[in-house]
């Protein structure tokens, strides 16, 4: 209980040094002289000093209450946020107290001038916020002049910690009565209180003067995983890491420092929640209202990849504007699974624009175009009938793929690996990786296939019999097919030829040569592979079907594959 002073005298501080007392009564003393000059009362009892603006700043005001340092109040403590205040304007104010740059804060609120107890009582029940004078630091608060001694607990004196407590003494603030007791003689008061009821009345009038789409000032008060709280005069807003930049931010760390002032555009009011929405990146032009005109289909870009997903990979071509690179569009020469596998977040790529679609903000690019169209030219580096040289790069069961050059493979089909045997399945007799020579038949650049044959390149038996022999070297045949027109003689296994004269004999002679071939005749051609001479026998004997003679080269086309004979 305190009860070292009456109502009569006022309140002095035990044990406090002669210093504080001195001070104390030097800002009385200047108060006193002031309020002769320039306080008014109202017929209510209440008092209040007036000031005279003399300068505007971007966020305050500065007014001249009589003292040596001038008081400030905040632009928001007026209505507009001090639009049209002007030096020279008066307004009634009372004084809290001194801030870090020694300056006097300021109140617009009515301060209650106490006398006596009969005044405190008044206030107490009215809850009118009323003037003391800090006299010193006591355990748990702070001693308060207000006509009588008062305490203020430390958790109400609106300051953190004991250096802040100490700077408070001998300065004149403004506080409310919470706990009055006439007959103990004891007076509590409460100085945060006055600072969260005008805290209040600040952002409630914030709250009605700004408006959806406007362009204000703010400081950003803290910082989060997801966005920034901005203070815009009293009132904290929201800015989203969606809306800081046009670019990509992952942390908004990386781009703003707490006390960083910034311009931002209201995006959202939410007056029930009290929630403000704000941006930074709209007060950015928006590339994509020029994109049509930037991008092209075709054009080479430059970009940074920024994220990667399961289906593609987006890149940054310019802030605001991304691009994506499916999992198809990212190689000629295999199949891509996942974007990771050739790509990772931070990578520079030059991609191809595949298309832009301005409605829906999609721009699509290539980056296997960028490399080049390995299929653009295959057909003058590999036309039909060429030969090639390459690795096997898969096996299924109707063929084997061989590369031809890279991003390019060609299909060599079960039925064009062997002539000299029937396959079943490539593995067999190809294994993946082994080096392979094939032909290749047929290209279709639009279907991007090409169809190889492994066996055209393998010699034959008419191969090897061109190579072995010249015109006018007389060989051994069997006559397989005799017409009108033309005579066809087998030579060897695979190898025929056409015989250019045919002999006439009866009818009868035929008929029954064709009734009963010349067995001991073909058992000695057979047993000469094909190379022997024939029987003089069977030399006078006239062309017929299944007849074996000796026949005379007389054209060997090795380019052309053919052969011509005459009997001999």
């Amino acid at each position: 209980m305190i009860n070292e002073s009456t109502p009569e005298t006022p309140a002095t501080v035990e044990n406090t040094p002669e210093p504080l007392a001195e001070s104390t009564e030097s800002f009385g003393a200047l108060l006193s002289q002031f309020e002769q000059s320039h306080s008014h009362k109202s017929e209510d009892g209440t008092k209040q000093l007036e000031g005279t603006v003399v300068s505007v700043s971007v966020d305050s005001v500065f007014l001249d209450i009589g003292f040596k340092t001038e008081g400030v109040l905040l632009r928001t403590a007026f209505e507009n946020n001090a639009e049209g205040v002007v030096p020279g304007d008066r307004f009634p104010v009372s004084v809290k107290g001194r801030n870090a740059e020694g300056y006097y804060e300021l109140s617009r609120l009515k301060v209650a001038a106490v006398k006596d107890w009969s005044s405190l009582e008044e206030s107490f029940a009215q809850k009118t916020a009323i003037v003391g004078t800090v006299t010193g630091v006591v355990k748990g608060g702070l001693s308060v002049d207000v006509g009588v001694r008062a305490f203020m607990p430390a958790s109400r004196s609106g300051v953190r910690d004991a250096g802040e407590m100490e700077k408070l003494v001998g300065q004149e603030i403004t506080c409310r009565i919470i706990k009055l007791d006439v007959a103990e003689e004891d007076v509590v008061v409460d100085r945060r209180v006055i600072a969260e009821e005008e805290a209040r009345a600040l952002e409630t009038s914030r709250y009605a003067e700004v408006k959806e789409g406007d362009v204000i000032s703010g400081q950003v008060r803290s910082l989060t995983s997801y966005g920034a709280f901005v203070d815009v005069g009293g009132i904290d807003g929201l800015l989203h890491v969606s809306d800081i930049s046009r670019s990509r931010v992952n942390n908004p760390e990386d781009v703003l420092t707490v006390g960083q002032k910034l311009q931002v555009k209201v995006l959202k009011i939410d007056s029930e929640s009290r929630r403000i929405s704000l941006g930074l990146k709209q007060l950015q032009p928006e590339p994509w209202d020029s994109a049509t005109e930037t991008y092209k289909v075709g054009q080479r870009i430059t970009g940074t990849v920024t994220r990667l997903m399961d289906f593609g990979a987006f890149v940054e071509v310019e802030p605001g504007i991304e691009g994506l690179i499916h999992v198809s569009e990212m190689s000629w020469i295999k199949k891509v699974r996942k974007p990771s596998d050739i790509l990772k977040q931070g990578d520079t790529v030059e991609a191809v624009i595949l298309s832009v679609n301005q409605a829906e903000r999609r721009l699509s690019l290539g980056l296997k175009q960028a490399l080049g169209d390995p299929w653009a030219d295959i057909s003058q580096k590999f036309p039909a009938g060429s030969a090639i040289e390459g690795p096997i790069t898969r096996l299924t069961k109707f063929g084997a793929f061989v590369q031809l050059t890279e991003g390019v493979e060609g299909l060599v089909h079960v039925s064009e690996i062997s002539a000299e045997k029937h396959i079943n399945h490539p593995q067999d007799v190809l294994r993946a990786g082994q080096i392979v020579k094939a032909q290749v038949l047929a290209i279709d650049t639009e279907k991007r296939q090409i169809k190889l044959s492994m066996k055209q390149l393998v010699p034959t038996s008419l191969d090897e019999y061109l190579e072995e022999h010249k015109e006018g070297d007389v060989v051994s045949g069997r006559v397989v097919e005799k017409s009108s027109g033309h005579t066809i003689v087998e030579l060897g296994e695979g190898v025929r030829a056409i015989c250019r004269t045919t002999a006439s004999i009866p009818a009868e002679v035929e008929s029954r040569s064709e009734a009963k071939p010349d067995l001991s005749s073909l058992t000695s051609m057979l047993q000469a592979r094909w190379k022997g001479k024939a029987t003089v026998a069977a030399q006078t004997k006239p062309l017929l079907a299944g007849q074996i003679r000796s026949f005379r080269i007389v054209k060997l086309d090795r380019d052309a594959r053919k052969i011509e004979v005459e009997s001999a």
